[in-house]
Parts: structure tokens; C-alpha cells; sequence
């Protein structure tokens, strides 16, 4: 039966880690705050010399903030993960009644708390320095939100699953996931500017449909309720196979006993 106390106690560990060591806070506040300035003034710039007003400044400020949430969301799940393995603190996790169901929502869990910071951040600059506000796109954007949130939970987990099987050296090749899906997801462009084989990568990516419903919104148009019921669909698809992966990569390193011979040199 699955225990809240030892989900909250996986989030707890989470809570004394920033309390005691403010530092920690400062990724999550100062990149965030970085993107937000670039971005928020190079479209402040393109809106002086774009004929099209403030449309392309709203898209893309508007995309920078959303693509910077699924980062957040995914390293919200890996970082806890990493910070279990480079303490050599994993193993014993499991040496108690613990789960890996409330191991890994635990996780979650600790990804909504220290994604909202930098959330928090992004809105307030976003709103305060470039009068940016998306209450004025009312619920219609709420799905959009939801489903890249659950995209980059999926996408923690499977990193997670990647440490778990390669080892803690493998977190090279966790960080350059989200640079690596951006252009096919088309970001800051619609997909019918990508060659062939590229849009159709992107077709089978969630986020695609988020980004291309975020332009039609920002443009006055509506969102298509088939992209949207199709993305969600998506997002189910890829969060359960998350799920499946990394409950396998766990069995497997139980009865291989690679769980116990954790090492920074061993990504075999």
C-alpha cells in the first residue's frame, strides 16, 4: 500500500537539502531570471522593428517561459536523483519498507516545489519588466501547462532510469535532452519550416502541438481540439513508458546487483 508519509519524507529530504544549504536556491533563481532578461529584451527589440506589433514578442517571450517550465519540471525529478547518487545515499533508500512507486513520486513531488520557484521568478520578471501577463489568455493556455508539465515529469523519470542503468557518470547524458528535442518541437518556429524528416519527429513530441496551440492563441486564432486531445494522448504515452522503463531498469539492477556497485567510473 502506498504511504504518504514516505512520499513526504522523500519531499522532506528535498526541504532540509535547500534549507540548509541556500546556495541550491540560486540555479533555480538565476538561470531562469538570465533567460527571462535575454529573451524578454531581444523581443522587445524585434517588436521596434517587426511591422506585425507585439504578436511575435508575445510568442516567443511566451515560448521561452513555457520551454523553460519543462526544464525545470525535468531537472526538478533528476536533480533530487543525482543529489541521492553523488551522496551514495541511493542504496540505502531502498534498505527500508520504501517503494519505488513512492520513491518516484516523492520525486515528483520535490519537482512541483522547486519548479514553482523558478516559475514564480520567470512570471514576476516577465510580468513587472516586460508586460507579459497570461491571465489575459484566461483557462484556454491551463492545458497547455498541464501537459508540457506532465512531458518534462516523464522525461525526469527516464533520466532517472538512465543514471539508474549507466551509472552516475550517465548525467551526461541527462542535461542535453531538452536542447536536443527543442528544434524538432519548434519552439520559436512553426513546424512547416522544418525539412521532411524533422517534422516528422516532432510529430510524434508532444510539446509540437503545445507550442503550435500557444501561437494560434497568441495570434487570435483557436486551438485545435483534435492537436490538443492528440498531444494529451501523447503526454499518457510517453509518462507510462517513463514509468515502465525505469520500474524495469529498477528490477534489473536488483537482480544484477548493480544497485550496489554504484560508481562514478561505471557506465557499463
Amino acid at each position: 500500500m502506498i504511504s504518504l508519509r514516505r512520499i513526504s519524507a522523500i519531499v522532506l529530504r528535498q526541504t532540509y537539502l535547500l534549507r540548509g544549504s541556500p546556495v541550491r536556491l540560486l540555479p533555480l533563481v538565476v538561470w531562469v531570471a538570465i533567460d527571462m532578461l535575454l529573451w524578454g529584451f531581444m523581443t522587445r527589440y524585434l517588436a521596434g522593428i517587426v511591422p506585425s506589433g507585439v504578436q511575435p514578442v508575445l510568442a516567443i517571450l511566451g515560448a521561452v517561459l513555457l520551454w523553460d517550465f519543462f526544464i525545470r519540471i525535468m531537472q526538478g525529478v533528476t536533480m533530487p536523483f543525482m543529489e541521492d547518487v553523488w551522496s551514495r545515499n541511493f542504496l540505502n533508500f531502498f534498505a527500508t519498507p520504501l517503494r519505488v512507486g513512492e520513491y518516484v513520486a516523492g520525486l515528483v513531488l520535490s519537482s512541483i516545489l522547486t519548479s514553482t520557484i523558478g516559475v514564480l521568478v520567470m512570471l514576476l520578471l516577465a510580468g513587472v519588466v516586460f508586460g507579459l501577463s497570461f491571465t489575459a489568455y484566461g483557462s484556454v493556455i491551463v492545458p497547455f501547462v498541464v501537459f508540457l508539465f506532465l512531458f518534462g515529469i516523464s522525461f525526469g523519470v527516464l533520466g532517472c532510469a538512465i543514471m539508474l542503468r549507466f551509472g552516475p557518470a550517465a548525467e551526461w547524458l541527462i542535461w542535453p535532452i531538452p536542447a536536443m528535442i527543442a528544434p524538432f518541437v519548434g519552439v520559436f518556429y512553426p513546424l512547416e519550416v522544418l525539412p521532411a524528416w524533422m517534422r516528422a519527429i516532432g510529430q510524434v513530441l508532444p510539446p509540437s502541438y503545445i507550442f503550435e496551440g500557444l501561437r494560434a492563441v497568441v495570434s487570435g486564432g483557436q486551438v485545435s481540439s483534435g492537436e490538443l486531445f492528440l498531444s494529451g494522448a501523447l503526454v499518457l504515452v510517453y509518462l507510462a513508458g517513463a514509468l515502465a522503463i525505469f520500474w524495469r531498469t529498477y528490477r534489473h539492477a536488483v537482480r544484477t546487483g548493480l544497485i550496489a556497485r554504484y560508481s562514478a567510473e561505471n557506465l557499463a
